[in-house]
């Protein structure tokens, strides 16, 4: 595979023009005229232009690339918010939206010249609902804190991403987040019944409703998932959902990849969907049970973790059920949870297959695709020959229910060889996914990492209709620019790579 473009390249498509191309004198008289702009809407505290308040938002969980932000701005209400959103669109100033910054794919990358808005003072949860089964949260609330709020009525926040300790829940809805136990509950998109904000050109905006359905166009559906690319969200309306009476967790050994590869189809086949249905190989087993002590089999080439939920007579039914179907798959150990500390431990090590991962390496970049159930050991098998291809490890953690991958390439940024060995190594796990009939993003969306990738899957016609849309909401490209969708240029020269490369047809070009 050939590298992909650096992500500071996708800038390139900013109305307001690009850190290579702009004096850093031109960047000062933008910023010092912003700022002046600014500092008639806010206050102090919530204007941000120095280096050394704005450095920590130079990155999100992508730390691998940076930027530095021209200004930040900490709105504590929604009319600060469209009134720095007006005064942007009338400057011509990209904005780029922020929650917690724990997103993976450089979503809130911030832009050279312009505004990163931070949404972290939007922590109010507005109401818990008990009787409609609903929350109403502003945007930077954290995702484990609905489920905290909702607790004392019986009732949780489904979605469970695991930065749930920190990610927002406007996070979320950006990106479309899941999480361990999104195969039965869903994604975002199935548990938001409303999102408030604001356009472009600040205008107030509201999506969905407060009832099961909503008159009109789906827009909300378009919304969730969009990546800051449409709108600021201000208020979101969740759904929420009673804890079950009992829930406990299978823990399947497996001595073969391709026997749990098999064995997460031959759930769903026989008519089960499990509350969650996690998989981890060898390498990612040993990084986390060395830093949780969760009990996992370290000599199983992989492990499953399949839960079951609902009633205590549900439950036991669903549970022998699973074990069947896992035994009859080829596992060599099963061990069922005996009470809910056991659970919450076979799952504590899922829940940090991050952390650990950091503890074995300087660095890591977590990718994100997803691919048909039954190709699981084929991407496994596939990842395994380019660990020797690229020189780097890799340990890999899946939404097996759903086909949801993230290896975890390790490497050391330090090193650039190492860097440019990784991009090609995340680039490659990104097109072989597309080639086994999967896409190149689950739940960690596009941003700037997988701009290059999105060329290889989609078709300059597809690419197309994505900007119309795009336009449709953000006609000046405003918000956060030059991510999500490649232009046809930046299609044009990867796929030129890939033709120098021997890795294209000449006569395959015209696809990109």
């Amino acid at each position: 595979m050939n590298a992909p473009l650096r992500p500071q390249q996708a800038l390139a498509a900013a109305p307001a023009g690009t850190a290579a191309e702009t004096p850093e004198s031109e960047r000062q008289r933008r910023q010092a005229e912003v700022v002046a702009a600014l500092r008639a809407l806010l206050p102090e505290s919530a204007l941000l232009w120095r280096r050394e308040d704005t450095v920590p938002y130079e990155c999100d969980g992508l730390t691998a690339y940076r930027e530095q932000p021209m200004v930040v701005v900490l709105p504590e209400t929604e009319a600060q918010v469209a009134a720095v959103l007006r005064t942007c669109h009338t400057l011509q100033v990209p904005v780029v939206a922020r929650g917690a910054g724990t997103g993976l794919s450089g979503g809130a990358l911030p832009h050279r010249l312009g505004v990163t808005l931070s949404l972290a003072r939007f922590n109010k949860i507005v109401k818990v609902d008990p009787y409609a089964r609903t929350a109403v949260v502003q945007s930077g609330v954290r995702n484990l804190a609905i489920s905290e709020a909702a607790a004392r009525y019986g009732l949780y926040y489904a979605p469970d991403p695991s930065s749930q300790i920190a990610c927002t829940i406007g996070g979320n809805v950006a990106e479309n987040s899941g999480g361990v136990h999104c195969l039965k509950y869903g994604l975002t998109l199935h548990n938001v019944l409303k999102v408030r904000g604001y356009t472009v050109e600040g205008e107030p905006l509201e999506l969905g409703s407060d009832a099961l359905d909503t008159a009109g166009l789906d827009l909300l559906a378009v919304f969730i998932g969009s990546e800051g690319m449409l709108g600021v969200v201000t208020e979101v309306t969740v759904k929420l959902v009673p804890k079950p009476l009992l829930a406990r967790c299978i823990m399947a050994s497996f001595d073969d990849v391709r026997k749990a590869g098999d064995a997460v189809a031959n759930v769903i086949a026989a008519g089960i969907i499990p509350a969650g249905l996690e998989m981890m190989d060898k390498p990612m087993t040993a990084a986390v049970e060395d830093f949780v002590h969760a009990g996992y089999d370290l000599k199983a080439e992989a492990i499953l973790l399949c839960e079951s939920d609902g009633t205590p007579e549900e439950v036991h039914e669903e549970i022998g059920h699973m074990v069947d179907v896992l035994v009859g798959s080829g596992a060599t150990r099963v061990e069922v949870s005996r009470d809910e500390a056991q659970r919450l431990k076979f799952w504590s090590g899922r829940k940090n297959a991050f952390p650990a991962s950091g503890r074995i390496s300087p660095d890591y970049m977590c990718m994100d695709s997803t691919i048909p159930r039954k190709r699981l050991a084929d991407i496994l098998e596939a990842i395994a020959k380019m660990e020797t291809q690229y020189g780097l490890r890799c340990a890999n953690v899946f939404h097996a229910g759903d086909g949801n991958l993230h290896p975890l390439i390790l490497f050391d940024a330090n090193d650039p060889d190492q860097l440019r060995r990784c991009e090609l190594f995340g680039a490659d796990i990104l097109e072989t996914s597309v080639a086994l009939g999967g896409t190149v993003t689950g739940e960690h969306g596009v941003g700037v990492e997988k701009l290059s990738s999105m060329c290889v899957q989609f078709s300059p016609e597809e690419r197309e209709q994505m900007l119309a849309l795009k336009h449709a909401f953000d006609p000046a490209g405003l918000l956060n620019p030059g991510k999500v969708i490649p232009t046809l240029q930046r299609c044009a020269e990867y796929g030129k790579m890939h033709v120098r490369r021997g890795l294209l047809p000449f006569a395959d070009l015209e696809r990109f």
